[in-house]
């Protein structure tokens, strides 16, 4: 019968442990990152009267006869389920999503705790601490690498509240940016090659010892002033003549029946034959010279050629003035036995109108001959040195021929020489076997034509020439941190079949300097393209920076333009040039004003130069059993023999859980099953009470036997 008395005690027993467990679930409802516990009941050893015996031949087999001694709570377990997670408005609130503890230290890391509330804060002295002063351990910034080394042991986390950044000098320069490779561009500039230039005009053009800009630049890919590509194929060009072809000192036209009879030669190397009948006896000169005037005339849009007849001296005059891009563009005849024109016999050839082709590999500029060039400056040399001497006899004119600042050319005929004549300059279109006419080009030469008297003070200009370019600029910063500004000019220069190429000029304002020749504050190189418009080549890779203010000298920046035949930098496909994206990794100097932490656990700092990076990073625990890890109050686990080692690491890795800031982690504690558990237990309290009394009736029933 006392068996019953203590079983019910040890119910009651059990049960009230039970309830402390769930009160003290209840009581930490709002504590941030708690964990619940569960008791665990167990039964105590049985009172066995008789134990259990085999089945022998016909009898069967008996169970034990075993009477329970009551409960016991023989363990509780911590649940680690994952709580809600709360958004804050601080920003060092950190909460763990996952598996995981943040480790915290109160002797300096020669001991470690471990929590899941992340309610930090900066000390007085800059230590991150949690609620309980306990110092959160992790890695800190590497001053001489500027990086966190997580694989290094972990240590205090502690921020200076004062803490300043030095000055970080430029050590690369990294450009993402397309330079236009199609037919129409929106960037261009005049064709003459780029000088020192000035803040205010940094393609300012070079200029030569008489002070005029510098042509430059490969005929096959300039532009017009609508910046439409010119698109010069081999042998495409113009005919240029300063002088009309003349032929004025012939002889006396015959009179009576005599016919004319002459074959002109064309550019092509064909002929045209032109002659007349009915010849009368009776016919004057005068009537038989304006016979063959008019039948030279109605051939002038075959031949090129005028012709007039001058009474006064009886002859007829020959003019070929090169303005007939369809006709032939000299005079060049025979005249037959029986001609009585007076033009001569034999053959005559006036040459004064040449071929100006164009050439991707070489130039001819030889004076009273057909002409080739690659560049803009080829031209120009080559039309000047036709209209110095254009009789070949040694003696030069003033004439003079430049590529202004318009990127035009310009002619002008200013006297002052026994060779001068008047300019006629006369230009038209090149056609011919398997050559077609390029339109825009011819349209931007023949703009040229004009009529220059000797010091007439006049000027002929064609339309302009450009190429296609682009700048980016960037602050970069020297060991000071002081501030200044690269600039990077590309013009295209020559295309092929494997690609385009780009001349590319670095500069800076002076007095810094970045070349050791002159002009010191700017370095030249190229930049070259794969056919496919991916980045092939570019030099230099690098520019030797001196800012010459009393920072470190010859700083080397390093020019990151993209990865050989790939599209991850320059590239030059036919798309408006543009930069869209250019960066470099200097900085300077400042100030902390703010600290924030990322989702890998990174304390990042943000600093008065607009610069953010990492100064610390939160280091977390995992445990093989985390139920085996001991409370220790104030939110506080600390390790025991059944949890296992702590397997230490960062955030996300390794099974360990994220982070997320400025959040906290609320408890895991369900009201509603909580509630529901003290129903159970109050009810399995009351009920080993019954056991009691009942007991107790039964003694008292007895007892009553002996009266």
């Amino acid at each position: 019968m006392l068996k019953s008395l203590y079983s019910g005690i040890s119910g009651l027993q059990s049960h009230q442990v039970a309830m402390d467990v769930e009160s003290n679930n209840i009581a930490n409802v709002n504590t941030i990152g708690y964990k619940y516990s569960r008791a665990n009941f167990s039964d105590l050893l049985a009172q066995t009267s008789s134990i259990a015996t085999a089945p022998q031949g016909a009898l069967g087999g008996k169970n034990a006869v075993q009477v329970g001694l009551g409960s016991t709570i023989d363990s509780t377990t911590r649940i680690f389920s994952q709580g809600s997670i709360q958004n804050t408005d601080k920003n060092t609130d950190v909460a763990i999503q996952g598996d995981g503890f943040f480790i915290v230290s109160s002797d300096g890391g020669n001991s470690y705790k471990y929590t899941r509330a992340g309610d930090f804060k900066f000390d007085a002295v800059g230590n991150f601490v949690d609620n309980n002063g306990f110092i959160v351990q992790g890695w800190l910034r590497d001053e001489a690498t500027g990086l966190v080394d997580a694989t290094a042991p972990i240590s205090n986390i502690s921020i200076s509240p004062g803490l300043t950044t030095p000055a970080s000098a430029t050590n690369e320069i990294v450009m993402k940016a397309n330079l236009n490779s199609g037919p129409f561009v929106e960037n261009f500039s005049p064709a003459y090659q780029i000088g020192t230039g000035t803040p205010a005009d940094p393609l300012k053009p070079a200029i030569d010892e008489n002070g005029n800009p510098i042509a430059s630049g490969d005929m096959g890919v300039l532009y017009n002033d609508q910046g439409e590509a010119f698109s010069l194929q081999a042998d495409q060009g113009v005919w240029i003549s300063f002088v009309s072809s003349q032929k004025t000192d012939g002889g006396a036209v015959t009179a009576g029946a005599a016919e004319l009879d002459i074959t002109f030669t064309l550019d092509d190397g064909s002929t045209t034959q032109i002659t007349t009948a009915g010849g009368d006896p009776a016919n004057s000169a005068l009537i038989n010279g304006n016979r063959y005037v008019a039948a030279i005339n109605a051939q002038t849009g075959i031949t090129g050629i005028s012709a007039s007849y001058d009474a006064v001296n009886n002859k007829i005059d020959l003019v070929n003035a090169n303005g007939n891009a369809s006709a032939s563009h000299n005079i060049n005849y025979t005249v037959g036995g029986a001609d009585a024109s007076g033009l001569g016999t034999g053959t005559t050839a006036i040459t004064t109108a040449y071929r100006y082709q164009y050439d991707p590999t070489a130039s001819n500029k030889a004076l009273n001959a057909d002409k080739t060039f690659t560049t803009i400056a080829d031209l120009r040399e080559a039309m000047e040195i036709q209209a110095q001497d254009p009789d070949a006899n040694g003696t030069n004119n003033n004439i003079e021929i430049i590529v202004n600042e318009q990127g035009k050319l310009e002619i002008k005929n200013p006297g002052g020489s026994v060779e001068d004549y008047d300019l006629n300059l006369q230009i038209t279109a090149l056609t011919g076997v398997g050559i077609t006419e390029n339109t825009r080009f011819a349209t931007a030469m023949t703009a040229m034509n004009s009529v220059l008297p000797v010091g007439g003070g006049g000027k002929g200009f064609s339309q302009g020439f450009n190429a296609a370019t682009h700048s980016s600029s960037i602050d970069v910063f020297d060991s000071l941190g002081s501030k200044h500004t690269v600039r990077t000019d590309f013009r295209k220069t020559s295309l092929n079949t494997e690609g385009s190429t780009w001349d590319m000029k670095v500069s800076v304002p002076t007095p810094a300097t970045i070349d050791t020749i002159a002009p010191f504050n700017e370095k030249t190189g190229s930049i070259k393209f794969n056919s496919d418009g991916s980045l092939s080549t570019y030099n230099p890779p690098n520019i030797s920076f001196s800012a010459n203010n009393g920072s470190a000298p010859e700083q080397q920046i390093s020019l990151n333009f993209g990865t050989a035949s790939a599209f991850d930098g320059m590239t030059s496909f036919d798309s408006v040039s543009s930069t869209s994206g250019i960066s470099q990794d200097g900085f300077t100097g400042g100030d902390l004003v703010g600290i924030r932490v990322d989702q890998s656990g990174t304390v990042i700092g943000s600093f008065s130069n607009g610069r953010s990076f990492g100064l610390a990073q939160i280091g977390m625990a995992k445990f093989t059993n985390n139920e085996g890890l001991s409370t220790n109050g104030g939110n506080i686990y600390i390790q025991t023999a059944n949890s296992g080692d702590p397997i230490i690491g960062t955030a996300g890795t390794s099974g360990r859980g994220g982070i997320q800031s400025s959040a906290l982690e609320s408890s895991n504690v369900d009201l509603s099953l909580a509630l529901t558990q003290l129903i159970i237990i109050q009810r399995g309290y009351q009920a080993n009470g019954k056991t009691i009394t009942t007991s107790d009736t039964l003694l008292e029933t007895l007892i009553g036997l002996k009266r």
